[in-house]
């Protein structure tokens, strides 16, 4: 993951107002940061990505949602 690059997009998405990229983009950097063992951002992005999914009615939230059950942020 290319962090300068993932902020770029990220930066594009919300001045889009493209809520399906960024559950998409945030997805990806949580799963890239709880694959590096760094929990805490990992959820941290996995909860922004589980917000926009909720937002924009995502297929991916309950998906999300159990990564975040898994990780003990949300019971």
């Amino acid at each position: 993951m290319d962090p300068t690059r993932l902020d770029r997009e990220l930066m594009a998405a919300h001045e889009a107002g493209d809520k399906a990229a960024l559950t998409r983009l945030y997805r990806r950097a949580g799963d890239a940061m709880l694959a590096q063992g760094d929990i805490d951002a990992g959820c941290f992005f996995m909860t922004q990505a589980y917000i926009f999914a909720l937002d924009c009615g995502a297929a991916a939230a309950p998906e999300i949602r159990q990564i975040l059950i898994q990780h003990g942020r949300e019971e």
